[in-house]
């Protein structure tokens, strides 16, 4: 049997090579878990890695609703909700829900089939990151699955960690399009994070954006 420690360190160390060679010698490996309890396709998802990811899922693990969210297994979720249904609500063991997961992954369908189940757009995430599913779609610049989640009712003027709004991260990012979206639905381009930086100051390195997001503020101050 191997020890689920080597299999997350070869993961930790961008070691494929060697995990390869521990999942061959024992499959069940694959579904090791950290000492915060987040599995193996959890760390290599996180670290990029979908070259590991590929290893572990080869090894057919039973995915659990995290790891089918952030995967985009719509299958699994169904047969996961369908024994579950509070499924749907669940935290992570590091503080996230399915769907935080499927927003920050890019997994458009299972961030819709997750909603459609019952997922709440405005779950704030139970770690130091204090992150809502907006936040986690517009981190992974996720325009159409920013979309799904404010007609669901995701509050777009949400802070996270740092006073952050997703309009701040669509700033930094230069994403005019999300940046937009946003604005559609009530965006505060003058509100500032906990070091004072409205979302005006995070587009710094985007002129074309600068000028209409200070156009929007413009527009926004004299409309009230």
């Amino acid at each position: 049997m191997v020890n689920s420690g080597d299999v997350l360190a070869a993961i930790q160390s961008g070691d494929l090579d060697l995990l390869r060679q521990l999942i061959s010698r024992d499959r069940a490996a694959a579904a090791a878990p950290d000492t915060n309890g987040v599995s193996a396709l959890m760390n290599a998802l996180y670290r990029g890695r979908q070259d590991m990811v590929k290893v572990l899922l080869a090894a057919e693990p039973a995915l659990d609703i995290f790891e089918a969210a952030a995967l985009g297994h719509a299958g699994r979720i169904t047969e996961l909700l369908s024994r579950d249904a509070n499924l749907v609500k669940a935290i992570s063991t590091d503080g996230f829900t399915p769907l935080h997961f499927a927003c920050f992954f890019r997994q458009e369908g299972s961030a819709q089939q997750l909603l459609r189940a019952g997922a709440e757009p405005a779950t704030i995430a139970r770690n130091n990151m204090k992150v809502q599913p907006l936040h986690s779609a517009v981190a992974a610049r996720q325009r159409r699955i920013a979309e799904m989640l404010l007609h669901a009712g995701a509050p777009v003027n949400a802070k996270q960690q740092g006073g952050w709004t997703a309009l701040h991260a669509a700033a930094l990012h230069g994403d005019m399009e999300t940046a937009e979206l946003l604005l559609e639905f009530g965006a505060d381009p003058a509100l500032a994070n906990d070091e004072g930086k409205s979302p005006v100051d995070l587009a710094a390195q985007h002129p074309e954006l600068v000028r209409w997001l200070e156009n929007a503020s413009a527009r926004r101050q004299t409309a009230s």
